[in-house]
């Protein structure tokens, strides 16, 4: 039920956006009484930061592959960088509508938001690490290590700087950036 409950907030974001979406707009799209929502989310708000979870999770989970993966730690993070950007240029660029509507209840969702850069950064973490234990990174922190990465490739993956980037070719600089990101990990800069 709560699936479907997310489906239809999803829907009815889509066509009239967070501000005029109402926990009665879902029920009525799945023919229930609006206390039938509120028995699997307390509030308008904890409805949208569901919604909001469950779509940058179908960001980051993805990327967990990059983690697990065997290989070189510098291919796994560009790859890891590369899939991210690919990610969020692809909900920009299939459905702005929704997007736009994510971004807005995103952007409300503040926990929900710092959940999802929290797995973000330990899955960079964990791959930096097992760059420092192969010997292929140099770096003392994989935490500090992981915020500059993100830092750096920020342009590639933040909704607004995605946006302003909308169809435009961004591939060759996510390589040349990352060219610069690994050589300083190798490097041992921070």
């Amino acid at each position: 039920m709560r699936e479907r409950i997310l489906d239809a907030a999803e829907a009815q974001l889509r066509r009239h956006g967070p501000a005029k979406t109402t926990v009665s707009d879902v029920a009525r799209a799945l023919g229930m009484s609006h206390a039938n929502v509120y028995r699997h989310f307390d509030s308008k708000a904890a409805l949208q930061d569901a919604v909001a979870e469950r779509w940058l999770s179908k960001v980051s989970d993805p990327l967990e592959a990059f983690v697990t993966r065997k290989g070189p730690a510098a291919r796994r993070l560009e790859g890891w960088v590369q899939a991210l950007a690919e990610a969020k240029r692809r909900k920009v660029l299939e459905d702005p509508e929704l997007f736009a509507a994510y971004h807005a209840v995103a952007e409300a969702a503040r926990e929900v938001v710092a959940g999802h850069l929290a797995t973000l950064l330990r899955q960079v973490a964990a791959i930096i690490a097992d760059g420092i234990r192969e010997g292929e990174f140099k770096v003392k922190d994989p935490a500090e290590a992981a915020r500059a990465v993100l830092s750096a490739t920020i342009r590639f993956h933040h909704p607004h700087m995605v946006r302003a980037a909308a169809g435009t070719e961004v591939e060759a600089d996510i390589k040349a950036v990352m060219k610069l990101v690994i050589a300083g990990l190798k490097a041992g800069a921070l």
